[in-house]
C-alpha cells in the first residue's frame, strides 16, 4: 500500500502530507471521505485503502488491510479508472444478503503513470508502439508529429493515461540508451531539480570545530576508512580502543545538513536510495554533500554521528552502547586490498600513521573473525557470488568480474552489524508493549516453500533425511550441497525461496542474520531509512517529544517507502546489467559456450561459463538437469527486453 493510504488510514496530520498527495488529500475531503478525530485526519470507516487488483473474470478486489477483514470485492461496473495495482479508496456497498462489495471512489496512486515504449514493425511490416516490459502492443500519439517518421527502434516515454509522448530516450541501436530505459522504467533520477542543487551548493564545505563545541570531540583518535577503491563516498569509519575494548563506529552526521522538508530532503525521500550502475553512480544526496562535506574524508575535520560500544573481553557480547554526536578526523583511507595485505602478513610493511593504525585494526580483526563465527550459529552464510561489470568508453560490457568477500571485507561487516543491531536495541520495550521504530526486517520463510525446494534438489540426488523447522532445513540443504561441490549453486536457489529483507515500523527480527533486532544506521549518505533512524535517535537523546511525535505518526508510511523505493533501485541496477549482456550477446549470436542450468522446469535457463560471468539465458533442449554442464549456441536477442535465447548443442 502507498505511503499515502497508510496515513489516511491510520491518521495523521494535514502538515504530514506530502506536497505531492495535498491535491488527492482535498479530494478526499471533497467528497467526504476522510473526518477529522482528536485532531487527526482518517478515512471514515465505509471507506477503505489499498491496492487494486482485477480477476480473470472481471471483478476487482481491493486488498485487506488487517486480519479481520476480507477482500472487498469490486463489481466490474464498479471499477471506475482503476488499474492493476493501483492504490484506490473504495467505498463500501451494505448489501442486503450476499457479499458485501465496494465502488472506487478515487485512484490515490496509480502504479504505471507512464511506461516505456519503442516504435517496431512486425513480419509483416505493420507498424506498431511496443511496451518494452512487456513486448505487447500499446499507444501512443504525439503533438504535430507522425511516429511512423521515427526510426525503428526509437524508444518513447509515454503518459500511461493520454498516451501522449512525454519524452524521446534514443534509440535501441544507441548503448547510451540503456542508462535511460533502467532508470526511467524504475523511476530513477540523474539530475536534481535546481532549488535543490542549488540549497547543496550553499553548505559549508568545511568543519570549524568552535561551531560545534556541544559535539563530542574525537579528532585525537586514529579513525579509518576501509573502502572500495572505486568508492568516492565514505559513510563510516571505525576506531578500536584496545585498552577500553571498545569499538567507536563513527557514521556520517547527514541529518545535521539535511532539515526536514528543505529541498534536499524532499528529493532524498523521493530517491530513497542511490543506485549503482557499473559506470556510474545516482546518489541519493547531490554530490556536494554525498561527496564532500557528508563524506568521511582523511585528513578532515567531519560530524559524524558515534555508535560506541563496549564489548567483554570473553564472550565479545556488547556490555555498553551508547550514541552521540562528534567530531572526527580520520587519519587513513584504506581500499580493501590494502587491508588484506596488511592482515596476510601481519602489518610487517607498514609504517607511520598506518603501524599506529594496525596496531588495533589487526587484533580488531581477530575479534570480527570470532563474531562472525558465533553469529553463523543462528544465522546463515550464503555463498552466491556477486558479479561486477566493466563497461567501457562506447557503453558496452568490457569485462566482468566475481566479487567475493575478503578479511577485510568481514572487519567492516561486522563492525556495521554490530552498530545496526545497537541502534535497534534502543527501540527494546520493557513491557508488553509493540516493539516500534524503524527496523530492518527478514521474516522466516515458508517451510513448504523449503520443502519445494527440496523435491526439486532430490532430481539431482541431493536429500534430506530429517529436519525439525526452517534453520534446521536450510542447515542440511546446505551440508548435503557443500559435499556435493554446489555450494553456490543451491544457496542461489535457497536465497529465492527466503522472503525478502524489508524495512518496517514493527520489529519480528531478521531471520538471514540471527538477530532479534537490527536496523540500518551506516549508510545515510546513500539510504533515506537510515536518515530516519538518525533522526528518531537524535530525537530520542534529545527527549523532543514532539519530534518524536512526528516520525513515529508517520513511521509506517515512511517503512512502506523505503520498501518500495529499494526494490525499484536494485531492479534498475538489475534491469542495466541484462541490457548490457543482452548488447555483447548479440555480437556472439551463432558462437557456442559452456554452459550450467540453473532452471530446468519448463522456462529452462543457463548460465554462461568463461570469462564473461553472470550471462543468463533462456534455452531449448531436451532432458536437460538442474546444474548439468553443457554446451549450448546463441541463438537470439531481444535487445528491447534484453532477452537472449539459446540451444543445448551437447552435454559436457
Amino acid at each position: 500500500m502507498s505511503p499515502f493510504a497508510i496515513q489516511i488510514t491510520n491518521g495523521c496530520l494535514m502538515s504530514d502530507i506530502e506536497d505531492e498527495d495535498i491535491e488527492i488529500f482535498k479530494k478526499l475531503q471533497d467528497i467526504n471521505a476522510i473526518e477529522q478525530n482528536d485532531g487527526l485526519w482518517r478515512l471514515r470507516s465505509i471507506y477503505r485503502a489499498g491496492e487494486f487488483y482485477l480477476g480473470k473474470d472481471g471483478r476487482g478486489f481491493v486488498e485487506a488491510q488487517f486480519k479481520e477483514q476480507r477482500d472487498l470485492l469490486i463489481e466490474p461496473d464498479n471499477i471506475g479508472d482503476a488499474q492493476p495495482q493501483d492504490t484506490v479508496v473504495a467505498k463500501r456497498i451494505i448489501a442486503r444478503r450476499g457479499r458485501a462489495s465496494g465502488k472506487v471512489a478515487l485512484v490515490i496512486t496509480k502504479a504505471h503513470p507512464y511506461i516505456i515504449a519503442y516504435t517496431y514493425r512486425d513480419e509483416s511490416d505493420n507498424f506498431e508502439i511496443r511496451n518494452i516490459k512487456t513486448s505487447l502492443p500499446t499507444h501512443a500519439t504525439m503533438k504535430g508529429m507522425d511516429l511512423k517518421a521515427f526510426k525503428i527502434g526509437t524508444v518513447l516515454k509515454v503518459d500511461n493515461e493520454s498516451d501522449e509522448v512525454l519524452e524521446v530516450l534514443g534509440h535501441l541501436d544507441d548503448p547510451r540508451v540503456d542508462e535511460k530505459i533502467s532508470l526511467a522504467l524504475y523511476h530513477r533520477s540523474d539530475k536534481f531539480p535546481k532549488d535543490c542543487t542549488q540549497q547543496a551548493i550553499g553548505v559549508e564545505s568545511t568543519v570549524d570545530r568552535s561551531e560545534h563545541l556541544d559535539r563530542v570531540d574525537l579528532t585525537h583518535l586514529n579513525f579509518c576508512t576501509i573502502d572500495p577503491i572505486t568508492a568516492k563516498d565514505f559513510d563510516d569509519a571505525i576506531y578500536f580502543d584496545m585498552q577500553s575494548h571498545t569499538l567507536f563506529v563513527a557514521i556520517a552526521d547527514v541529518s545535521h545538513y539535511v532539515e526536514y522538508f528543505s529541498p534536499i530532503d524532499k528529493e532524498a525521500k523521493k530517491r530513497g536510495f542511490t543506485t549503482y550502475l557499473p559506470h556510474k553512480s545516482f546518489p541519493m544526496l547531490p554530490r556536494e554533500l554525498s561527496e564532500n562535506i557528508c563524506s568521511l574524508k582523511p585528513s578532515v575535520d567531519r560530524l559524524a554521528f558515534v555508535a560506541k560500544i563496549e564489548l567483554d573481553r570473553e564472550s565479545l557480547k556488547p556490555l555498553k552502547e551508547e550514541f552521540f554526536e562528534a567530531i572526527i578526523h580520520s587519519k587513513r583511507r584504506f581500499h580493501y586490498d590494502q587491508v588484506d595485505k596488511i592482515i596476510a602478513t601481519n602489518g610487517e610493511e607498514t609504517t607511520g600513521i598506518d603501524r599506529d593504525i594496525i596496531e588495533y585494526l589487526l587484533p580488531l580483526q581477530k575479534i570480527t573473525q570470532e563474531l562472525r563465527a558465533r553469529r553463523l550459529k543462528s544465522g546463515f552464510d550464503f555463498r552466491s557470488e556477486e558479479v561486477r561489470l566493466s563497461i567501457d568508453n562506447d557503453h558496452l560490457l568490457k569485462s566482468t568480474s566475481t566479487e567475493t568477500g575478503t578479511p577485510s571485507h568481514s572487519l567492516i561487516e561486522e563492525c556495521m552489524l554490530l552498530a545496526n543491531q545497537a541502534s535497534a536495541k534502543r527501540f527494546i520495550t520493557h513491557d508488553d508493549s509493540q516493539e516500534y521504530g524503524i527496523f530492518r526486517i527478514h521474516e522466516p520463510p515458508q517451510l513448504s516453500r523449503l520443502e519445494a525446494l527440496l523435491e526439486e534438489l532430490a532430481t539431482i540426488g541431493l536429500f534430506v533425511e530429517s529436519y525439525e523447522d526452517s534453520p534446521s532445513l536450510i542447515r542440511a540443504i546446505q551440508s548435503e550441497a557443500s559435499k556435493m561441490g554446489l555450494e553456490s549453486e543451491v544457496d542461489a536457489m535457497v536465497i529465492k525461496s527466503l522472503r525478502q529483507a524489508s524495512y518496517s515500523a514493527s520489529n519480528v527480527g531478521h531471520f538471514g542474520l540471527g538477530f532479534s533486532h537490527y536496523s540500518h544506521f551506516t549508510s545515510p549518505i546513500r539510504r533515506y531509512s537510515d536518515l530516519i533512524l538518525h533522526r528518531l535517535i537524535k530525537a530520542q537523546l534529545r527527549r523532543d517529544d514532539e519530534e518524536m511525535g512526528y516520525l513515529l505518526r508517520n513511521i509506517e508510511p515512511l517503512c512502506a517507502r523505503v520498501s518500495e523505493l529499494e526494490r525499484e533501485s536494485t531492479k534498475a541496477e538489475w534491469d542495466f546489467r541484462d541490457r548490457k549482456f543482452a548488447r555483447w550477446a548479440k555480437e556472439n549470436i551463432g558462437l557456442f559456450f559452456d554452459a550450467e542450468i540453473v532452471e530446468a522446469a519448463d522456462s529452462a535457463k543457463a548460465t554462461l561459463l568463461g570469462d564473461i560471468k553472470g550471462v543468463t539465458l533462456y534455452i531449448k533442449g531436451d532432458d536437460i538437469l538442474l546444474f548439468e554442464r553443457v554446451r549450448v549456441m546463441i541463438t537470439e536477442v531481444d535487445i528491447a527486453t534484453a532477452t537472449i535465447m539459446g540451444e543445448v548443442v551437447a552435454s559436457v
